[in-house]
């Protein structure tokens, strides 16, 4: 017997009633429901709330396949709309998924005297501001050694395909299909209309540090956080190296999910012309 975990945003209206009526769904479907607790023996997870809520479940059962049951607005990756939960428990219970191993990011902060600081691995996207609000930051990328450029901007979003659709889109940055093997580096509100995203193989090391925007004035302290965790700083002479992680997430993907259907209904997009067909 399957055993799956339901992660919950109780802060959403209806959330505590939606996890009880689905527990008993899945019981009767012949799955077995646990606490929503990290522990052995957990073989699905499903979040219920937005995209955020899709992330900490990601990170607070790591391995385990999640399923994203959207009780936010936006959600791509909270996908399965409401009208359709119960029929998502009941296709978990029956088999009739797949398992979509998703790209993540690793990041470490590497301070001048050589010391380093992990952060959590990053489904969606490594994130580098200013840690003072009002000042651009000028931020120097490298990627496998060779200097790539420097951005004068508020910040820098260095993305996975899972994570394009989320604060990387917002900055300008193109929308990458989730079997993508790269990453996009996308500057956050720029000071130059030249500075744009630049997608990259997934097998770069990139390097990020501060550096002075004129010879008179110091480098910016900058900010990073992974998904939008807590963040750890960096001092001028310090850097952060990201690379793709050893890991992956699995997300749980039931049958008949369309990547691309499920970009056109989140993102409005108009869909066919009028008089063109369909194949």
């Amino acid at each position: 017997m399957k055993t799956i975990a339901f992660y919950t945003n109780a802060g959403k209206p209806g959330a505590e009633e939606t996890k009880t009526r689905l527990a008993e769904c899945a019981r009767r479907a012949g799955l077995a429901v646990a606490d929503a607790a990290p522990g052995a023996g957990i073989d699905f997870v499903a979040s219920l709330g937005g995209d955020g809520t899709m992330l900490a479940a990601v990170h607070a059962f790591p391995g385990v396949p999640a399923l994203g049951l959207n009780l936010g607005s936006l959600g791509f990756l909270a996908a399965v709309e409401r009208p359709l939960f119960e029929k998502a428990i009941a296709d978990i219970a029956a088999g009739r998924y797949r398992i979509s191993m998703r790209t993540m990011l690793s990041a470490k902060v590497v301070k001048a005297d050589g010391t380093e600081t992990a952060l959590p691995d990053a489904l969606n996207d490594v994130v580098i501001t200013r840690a003072a609000a009002g000042h651009a930051a000028c931020m120097e990328v490298e990627a496998d050694g060779a200097y790539v450029s420097s951005f004068l901007a508020d910040g820098l979003v260095v993305a996975t395909p899972t994570g394009s659709t989320a604060y990387s889109l917002a900055a300008g940055g193109p929308v990458l299909t989730p079997g993508s093997a790269c990453i996009v580096v996308t500057p956050a509100c720029p000071h130059a209309l030249a500075s744009r995203p630049i997608v990259m193989p997934d097998t770069a090391a990139l390097a990020v540090r501060a550096v002075p925007k004129s010879a008179s004035s110091p480098a910016e302290r900058l900010a990073v956080s992974a998904d939008g965790g807590a963040p750890a700083f960096l001092e001028p002479g310090d850097m952060v190296a990201i690379s793709k992680s050893a890991r992956k997430a699995p997300l749980a993907e039931l049958e008949g999910h369309d990547a691309y259907e499920t970009l056109c209904r989140k993102l409005g997009w108009s869909g066919r012309f009028p008089g063109v067909s369909a194949r």
